[in-house]
């Protein structure tokens, strides 16, 4: 009887490709229990430097010698240089306070690798909220080390959910905390490489172009439906800047980008496509009403807020940047085809 295995046989192709895979996952999975337990050590070891306090028992030396002595009772174990002993005690005494009425901190705090904490740490030592914002961004974002610190250099925590809106007058909680939460002020299009001499077109054409790096501005959770997008209203057509969909809020987004100051009749037309959207696009008892986002060069802060208590429809007003850095890797951050297909027939 012939045991050998055909190689070319499918499903022992097939096999073979599957436990290929499920080893992959079990090295991810193993990765990440790693690093959740390097962190929790980490993290009672910070602890444990300021409750015992050996600084002031043992002297100056006692980082270099404690490390010394770790690495003699565990050769061959990485993570364990006098470099790293000082970041958990700053680590620890950076959280402390939050995780006393945050519990889960600690366990949000493991899911992030420590190359990551180390550069929150240098960067917010001092601000412990601001810190924990980044912390989570990473979590929620899947963000490298290069598109954590980039978003730093972006001030994303000062622009986080800055824009002017109304949502509070024309949304439902809590769908308005979470669209509020979706904008921010001013968008950083540093990408988009220009700096004088453009026009609408151009810098709509540019944005285009860019549109993988202009979803990572926006934000997790926002996927491209596309540039003028064409509305039939009645007998008269009208086009949209640029439509995109929330998967987070399940709804549509309807972008105008305008290169002068905003005007207080940008908000009837805008309004309007906000409007015509529901009726057309919008599937009853799935999406959510539509949002509308302004993003101009400028604005008076009070005239856009005149302006938006006057309409009904759900819209934000931000202004844009041309003179931030902005990150050049962008994976993790935009959802994928399956993941917009999922969300899309969870319903």
């Amino acid at each position: 009887m012939n045991n050998s295995i055909n190689i070319l046989d499918k499903d022992y192709l097939q096999w073979v490709k599957e436990l290929s895979s499920r080893y992959r996952q079990s090295q991810i999975k193993a990765a990440v229990k790693v690093n959740s337990i390097l962190i929790e050590f980490y993290w009672e070891l910070g602890r444990d430097i300021i409750s015992l306090g050996v600084e002031n028992k043992y002297g100056g030396k006692f980082y270099a010698t404690l490390s010394t002595d770790l690495r003699n009772e565990m050769p061959g174990v990485e993570g364990l240089s006098e470099s790293n002993i000082r970041y958990a005690k700053r680590f620890f005494q950076l959280y402390s306070d939050i995780s006393r009425n945050l519990p889960q901190v600690v366990e949000e705090l493991c899911s992030v690798p420590w190359g990551h904490h180390r550069y929150i740490i240098d960067k917010f030592s001092a601000a412990p909220e601001k810190a924990l914002f980044y912390v989570h961004q990473t979590i929620e974002n899947g963000w490298s080390r290069a598109m954590l610190l980039n978003f730093i250099d972006t001030d994303l925590y000062e622009r986080h959910g800055k824009a002017i809106t109304n949502f509070q007058l024309t949304l439902p909680a809590p769908t308005s905390d979470l669209a509020q939460e979706l904008t921010k002020d001013p968008y950083s299009f540093e990408f988009l490489s220009i700096r004088k001499d453009y026009n609408e077109r151009q810098l709509k054409d540019t944005l285009l172009h860019n549109i993988t790096r202009f979803l990572v501005e926006l934000g997790t959770g926002f996927a491209y439906v596309g540039r003028e997008y064409r509305l039939q209203i009645g007998q008269t057509e009208k086009f949209i800047d640029l439509l995109f969909y929330n998967l987070t809020i399940r709804c549509y987004v309807v972008v105008e980008v305008k290169i002068d100051k905003f005007d207080s009749a940008d908000i009837g037309q805008l309004g309007t496509y906000v409007t015509a959207v529901n009726h057309l696009l919008c599937r009853k008892n799935l999406d959510n009403p539509t949002i509308g986002l302004l993003i101009c060069k400028s604005k008076d802060n009070l005239l856009a807020q005149y302006a938006l208590e006057s309409s009904s429809q759900p819209i934000g007003i931000s202004e844009f940047e041309l003179s931030k850095l902005y990150p050049t890797e962008v994976k993790g951050t935009i959802p994928s085809i399956e993941e917009i297909e999922t969300k899309l027939s969870d319903k």
